[in-house]
């Protein structure tokens, strides 16, 4: 049976372009058809920007990559029209379990509270992400939406004039030239859209070794995140342990320092180790074996004019926390819609900045939680290790010591607190968790959940509180979600308060609240929140 990631998807296809003797300009380019970059496409198109993505593979990605997907995640997909199909092809959990040596230690569950649509984590292979992406892609194209993906296009310069972007294209037939508004580069870690404008990473590169192993096979363990500590089978080093889809299972190893890479990838080497951890009975094929390092790094900015970094292309973190995947969607949320109101002329092109600003403050949360993470699991020194096994021996029967053990942090979108975009918290006695520049949390509702019932534009939520159904203000609308007062949304919404106001961005942002409803200070908030004013 032919695998999904060994199928051409978006095979080459010549394009008209091809034959102009003048380039053709596209309003937005993206640049890389991985998770992020399929993602923005999907994204404008919906929003009906023309949108072309240009790839030079025609496959989706080989190997699981990134297998952990989150709540937020699951949200965004649901906007983009496939987080059911995602959520059903998953394995969904909310469990983690820290062993060090051969006992348990503790256990965690990410979303111990009920009121959800989706689950915390989903554990899905990048390729069938990516399949689902490019379906959704299809279908969008099969209703008439301005997106189109040409495989086999492989974008080879790029140059940045004041009104657009230029670029030259290599195909199978040769190259041809296209012109661009904007652009979106998702082309990944490596970025050669980075490396054409002469941008590069700032950060660090940590010298461990770890080995990635996908293996398929029939195994009993629960669908749960489980890490080791020093494991009776890879002594000194950590290993982890997911399930997938399709009987396929995640495991990785750490190695250390110095090795060699090409002997450890050898088959016969890889099956030892993993009979060692796994036991010599279980039967297994190996699907896709990588060594990498840990890198947390960024961009020093990631709008370069006309040219917009997102995903790798813009910041990599070590994949202990999920944070690569899921901070790369978080990016084309915080984007497309600022885009769509630049282009539309509704908001002004200084708007984009604050895409710089509140993914780069995103990145740097990240990385720091990820550098965290890395020097926890792999200590330095002795004195390190004494302390962080210290700490692993104390939280098995101590819960004072668990906030300490790092496995890694798991993905959680930050806080936009300090952003320009966010307004006034005029809510005395309302809840930390809904504060201005949180992303909003999902309640059940009357009919399905409260995320599924914001529109794509702005919206007013209201508890107890009197509103018009929409209120209008410098371009945009913000339409009115008029949500009951029982427990679970007055422990997330209301707190102490009697009465509440929310003015919720599209990417579901809280943008500011207020007791009552006052048009006044909700204009300022919104025209604040698209950057006329601050």
């Amino acid at each position: 049976m032919t695998r999904i990631f060994e199928k051409p998807l978006y095979p080459y296809r010549r394009s008209a372009d091809q034959d102009r003797e003048t380039p053709a300009r596209k309003q937005v380019i993206v640049v890389g058809a991985g998770p992020v970059g399929l993602a923005a496409a999907i994204d404008l198109a919906q929003q009906d920007i023309p949108v072309l993505i240009l790839d030079d593979n025609e496959k989706v990605s080989f190997g699981s990559r990134a297998i952990c997907f989150s709540k937020r995640t699951l949200d965004i997909a649901d906007r983009l029209g496939c987080g059911q199909e995602l959520t059903e092809k998953g394995v969904q959990w909310n469990v983690g379990k820290v062993f060090f040596g051969d006992r348990q230690v503790y256990h965690f569950n990410l979303q111990p509270e009920a009121g959800h649509k989706r689950p915390a984590f989903i554990n899905l292979q990048q390729y069938h992400l990516e399949h689902h992406l490019i379906k959704r892609v299809r279908a969008l194209e099969n209703a008439g939406a301005p997106i189109e993906l040409r495989g086999r296009n492989k974008v080879t310069q790029a140059s940045q004039h004041d009104d657009h972007v230029s670029l030259n294209i290599e195909t199978p037939d040769g190259p041809y030239a296209l012109e661009c508004d904007w652009l979106i580069a998702c082309d990944g870690a490596g970025s050669p859209m980075r490396q054409m404008l002469g941008l590069d990473f700032v950060g660090r590169v940590f010298e461990d070794n770890f080995l990635i192993a996908d293996v398929v096979m029939d195994a009993d363990f629960p669908k749960e995140r489980w890490f080791w500590f020093d494991p009776p089978f890879n002594r000194g080093q950590s290993a982890l342990l997911h399930k997938q889809p399709d009987g396929v299972w995640r495991i990785d190893l750490q190695l250390g320092w110095d090795i060699n890479k090409d002997e450890e990838q050898k088959p016969q080497n890889v099956v030892a180790r993993l009979k060692a951890m796994l036991g010599a009975h279980i039967d297994f094929e190996l699907e896709w074996v990588s060594i990498y390092k840990f890198q947390c790094r960024r961009m020093e900015r990631f709008r370069h004019n006309r040219v917009i970094f997102a995903g790798d292309a813009a910041h990599q973190v070590s994949p202990f926390g999920a944070r690569g995947a899921n901070s790369g969607l978080q990016d084309t949320d915080n984007l497309c819609w600022k885009l769509k109101l630049v282009i539309d002329g509704t908001a002004p092109e200084t708007l984009l900045d604050s895409y710089d600003a509140e993914r780069v403050f995103g990145a740097d949360e990240n990385i720091l939680n990820s550098s965290r993470s890395t020097d926890f699991i792999t200590p330095k020194s002795q004195i390190s290790r004494i302390l962080r096994d210290a700490v692993l021996d104390l939280s098995e029967h101590h819960g004072f010591a668990r906030p300490m053990v790092n496995s890694g942090r798991l993905s959680v979108p930050c806080n936009y607190e300090s952003s320009p975009l966010t307004g006034p918290d005029d809510l005395a006695g309302g809840p930390a968790l809904t504060r201005p520049g949180a992303p909003c949390c999902d309640v059940p509702m009357a009919q399905g959940f409260l995320l599924e019932n914001l529109g794509p534009g702005f919206s007013l939520l209201t508890m107890n509180a009197t509103a018009p159904d929409a209120i209008s203000e410098a371009g945009v609308s913000a339409r009115r979600v008029k949500m009951d007062c029982d427990p679970v949304i007055r422990e997330r919404f209301l707190g102490s308060a009697d009465s509440a106001v929310y003015l919720v961005r599209p990417d579901h942002y809280i943008a500011a609240r207020w007791g009552t409803f006052d048009e006044t200070k909700i204009c300022a908030a919104m025209r604040r929140a698209i950057g006329k004013e601050g």
